[in-house]
């Protein structure tokens, strides 16, 4: 497609802008007063006819004025991804609520509250895997002669518990001295589950009589609470919030979007791609390839917690959405929860989308 002139993309993204502030079809006098384009309302008109053209935008109906397509969102959001920064007021909110958690909070559930309370949209998000996570504990019980229950609390307040197959069981003397070597272990250094089978794993050859068999022990009893390990969950947060805006006056709207949500096996691959972008993904309209509902947008970042563990959160909503706000903020809000989660120092980086 032919590379679009300084003056069709200053009016397409003029188009774009007016448009996620209105929700309403953009006519050409309305961007020759507003948005400061010194042309004639009969050439701005000619100018996006030839932007109909290409698929940029569209008219809905015969006389009324053009909607930015996918395609236009997507060369809006491109040129705006190079220039982004967050606002001054959205940093200060979110350093605010997230740096002054108390100890034990679910900062996950915070993050996504957060985002969706300052964007107006549904937050997603996903979980640092507990196997790679820093622990605070771990601990084995019995449940029966062969099963034991695995209770794995994270260093920032999440909790899972697992329960496991043990071949032969584990005597209640020995259970509890495993637990005293896990214990210790774990206030050593800050470990996760699969760090800690590291450990006992490299010990072991160097170890003789009791002390080799209760690591070996106690690094079966890891290997089968990380054989038990859970998919990636998806929360969703705000979605009240999102359902207040006006494009869900149409209750079908909503039901189409309860669908999405619902498809969680979808998302959560959308999330997980994320891991890799090494920054703000912003997916637009069918590119979500979300079966249920066409208007809708995608903005996400990875995270990363204590250790290797990492994670995705975003932002979800229609296609109008405020994306020069959105994208910084959810990129910004994923590098304060690296730096509270461990990983990185808030101020020593680009913002990294």
């Amino acid at each position: 497609m032919a590379e679009l002139t300084y003056r069709a993309r200053r009016i397409l993204y003029a188009t774009v802008t007016e448009y996620i502030s209105t929700g309403e079809p953009v006519g050409s006098r309305k961007l020759s007063k507003r948005y400061g384009i010194n042309l004639s309302p009969a050439t701005i008109r000619n100018v996006l006819a030839d932007l109909e053209d290409l698929g940029y935008v569209q008219q809905p109906h015969t006389s009324a004025g053009r909607v930015p397509t996918e395609r236009g969102f997507r060369v809006f959001v491109d040129a705006l991804v190079q220039m982004r920064e967050v606002t001054a007021e959205d940093r200060a909110a979110v350093l605010d609520r997230l740096q002054h958690l108390a100890p034990g909070t679910d900062v996950l559930h915070q993050a996504g509250e957060l985002l969706s309370t300052l964007t107006g949209a549904a937050a997603v998000v996903t979980d640092p895997q507990p196997e790679r996570e820093s622990l605070a504990q771990l601990r084995f019980m019995p449940l029966d002669a062969s099963r034991l229950l695995v209770v794995l609390v994270t260093r920032h307040g999440g909790v899972e518990n697992r329960v496991v197959d043990l071949a032969g069981g584990v005597d209640p003397a020995e259970l509890e001295r495993v637990n005293n070597l896990i214990e210790e272990l774990l206030q050593s250094d800050a470990r996760s589950l699969v760090a800690v089978r590291d450990a006992l794993l490299a010990d072991i050859d160097a170890e003789r009589g009791t002390i080799k068999q209760l690591r070996e022990k106690a690094r079966s009893m890891i290997d089968a609470a990380v054989e038990r390990e859970e998919p990636a969950k998806v929360r969703i947060e705000g979605q009240g919030r999102l359902f207040d805006r006006p494009e869900f006056l149409d209750a079908d709207k909503i039901r189409q979007y309860l669908r999405a949500f619902d498809d969680k096996e979808r998302l959560l691959e959308l999330l997980e791609q994320t891991l890799a972008s090494g920054g703000v993904r912003v997916l637009i309209g069918s590119e979500t390839r979300l079966e249920h509902v066409d208007d809708i947008s995608l903005i996400s970042s990875p995270f990363s917690g204590s250790g290797s563990a990492k994670g995705s959160l975003g932002v979800i909503g229609p296609t109008r959405m405020d994306y020069a706000k959105v994208v910084p903020l959810v990129g910004f809000t994923a590098r304060v929860m690296s730096e509270i989660l461990g990983d990185h120092d808030v101020d020593s980086e680009d913002e990294g989308e």
